[in-house]
């Protein structure tokens, strides 16, 4: 936060010349927003992005047009959406999704200036040539800082979970660049001395079989990556998860608030505003390809003490100490 007031307060006197200029020219920037979900569940998100803009000086209907297109969760429909956006002649997209939304970007445009917001593994996936020095007409920033993530979850169930011995999680296959996670998961579950199930969605409808397979194998407790889809059905996830009265664990701390028992991961809507700054920069000329791609540093663990206390789980101090916020 310290880093973004600065840089908003030493961009004032930057911004006027640029303003001004539109203004005599008549030129008023027009933004792409791509969302693979429905405006409704994304609100947030989106009120993110905007206070982000507001705060470099860009005011929607004033100085800037932003064109939003959600997919409503028909990810088949993104290309088209892709080619509305391009055919508005947009100065920049952003792709507010995991990587499908970024690929499908990717794959419509190599020249209009793509801005991600939650990729994940982005050069392992060939999104990008390097954190550093992206190469191409796509920066950004990741969800995550590694793909190892995924054990931090296992150690947290296990702290959490007495005794923990079996683990289950459910992965969406379809979700690119996912099985490098997965891989990650297991490599961590090893280490760890744990069995680690896998149950694998293709469909929002697929949760609850998925729920059902691995309670058949008596895991004690579940990691639910995050998919193409689990923001929007997220209250349907974690009410299955207590019906099966499974300790979980999300990325996503909108699932604690929602009534899961934890969650570890970056603040969603700080890496909407700062998606902004992206903007701010192409407008003002700066290239894709020399912007270096940002990876969050700080992820908060999310403990909810009334779903604990409704699955019979005493959650040790020494982990309720590392919490950044408890819900009582």
């Amino acid at each position: 936060m310290m880093y973004r007031r600065a840089f908003v307060t030493g961009l004032g006197a930057v911004l006027a010349a640029p303003l001004a200029a539109q203004a005599q020219q008549g030129k008023v920037p027009r933004i792409g927003w791509l969302n693979p979900g429905s405006s409704a569940v994304f609100q947030r998100e989106r009120k993110a992005f905007d206070e982000g803009l507001r705060d470099l000086g860009w005011i929607e209907g004033r100085n800037i047009v932003v064109e939003r297109r959600y997919a409503e969760g028909a990810f088949g429909t993104l290309p088209a959406l892709c080619a509305e956006l391009i055919q508005l002649k947009v100065d920049a997209i952003v792709a507010a999704g995991a990587n499908n939304v970024v690929q499908a970007v990717r794959e419509a445009t190599s020249t209009i200036p793509i801005v991600m917001v939650i990729a994940l593994d982005p050069v392992g996936q060939g999104i990008i040539s390097s954190l550093s020095r992206p190469g191409g007409n796509v920066t950004g920033l990741t969800w995550d800082a590694d793909p190892h993530i995924t054990g931090k979850y296992l150690e947290l169930l296990r702290e959490a979970v007495r005794g923990m011995s079996r683990v289950g999680a459910i992965i969406d296959s379809g979700l690119p660049g996912i099985q490098v996670y997965r891989k990650a998961a297991e490599d961590a579950a090893r280490r760890l001395r744990l069995t680690l199930d896998h149950a694998e969605v293709g469909e929002p409808t697929d949760y609850d079989a998925a729920f059902a397979e691995i309670a058949r194998r008596r895991v004690q407790a579940v990691f639910i990556y995050g998919s193409r889809f689990s923001r929007r059905y997220l209250p349907h996830i974690v009410q299955t998860a207590a019906k099966h009265r499974l300790p979980d664990i999300y990325i996503f701390k909108e699932a604690v608030e929602a009534g899961g028992l934890m969650s570890y991961g970056v603040d969603v809507m700080d890496l909407h505003r700062r998606a902004a700054i992206y903007v701010d920069r192409i407008l003002k000329g700066a290239q894709p390809r020399y912007l270096p791609v940002e990876q969050p540093t700080k992820f908060d663990l999310v403990i909810n003490l009334k779903t604990a206390k409704a699955l019979g789980l005493t959650i040790p101090p020494s982990l309720l100490l590392r919490a950044d916020q408890v819900i009582e």
